[in-house]
């Protein structure tokens, strides 16, 4: 892990979030077309729930298949990255990601091969992300969970909830 996104890792406070992003080079995609019925985002009292989000790239996905066979883990990890900046995307469209008090729970989907049990390896991906953007703040409960296949053959898929200021 590097030193920005060490879990608990203190953060200049004179930063926000989206400095933070473009210090490691990254910078938010647009809010990911939903593939159904259901919005990206939804603000629930004093929290933001987002709907799985896929590691869609300009709407595509950069790979598909089974993590542990078609895919390799640590690129899934790279994966549940990008879907996790997917959903920072649909947080800062509803609210802004400066509304974000703290993160509160990660859910991980991980597209499986018979016998991979690497997953929460690979949800590593999100939560070292969370960390390095939000410090302290992005210390999460988690569950890193193995499915036989997600939506549009997908290798992994991220929720997020925050808690807001």
């Amino acid at each position: 892990m590097s030193d920005g996104s060490r879990r608990g890792a203190e953060l200049d406070p004179s930063t926000g979030p989206h400095e933070r992003l473009r210090s490691l080079g990254l910078e938010l995609p647009p809010v990911a077309t939903p593939k159904g019925v259901y919005v990206p985002a939804r603000r629930t009292g004093g929290q933001v729930w987002t709907s799985g989000q896929l590691p869609l790239v300009g709407g595509e996905l950069p790979a598909t298949g089974l993590v542990g066979a078609e895919v390799d883990p640590d690129d899934a990890a790279a994966y549940a990255r990008i879907a996790t900046l997917n959903a920072l995307a649909a947080i800062d469209a509803l609210v802004g990601l400066d509304a974000v008090a703290s993160v509160v729970k990660v859910v991980g989907f991980v597209a499986s091969a018979p016998g991979f049990g690497g997953q929460p390896g690979v949800v590593n991906g999100a939560s070292e992300l969370l960390g390095a953007v939000f410090g302290s703040a992005g210390e999460h409960a988690r569950s890193a969970i193995g499915v036989a296949a997600l939506p549009l053959n997908a290798p992994v898929e991220v929720e997020v909830v925050v808690d807001l200021t």
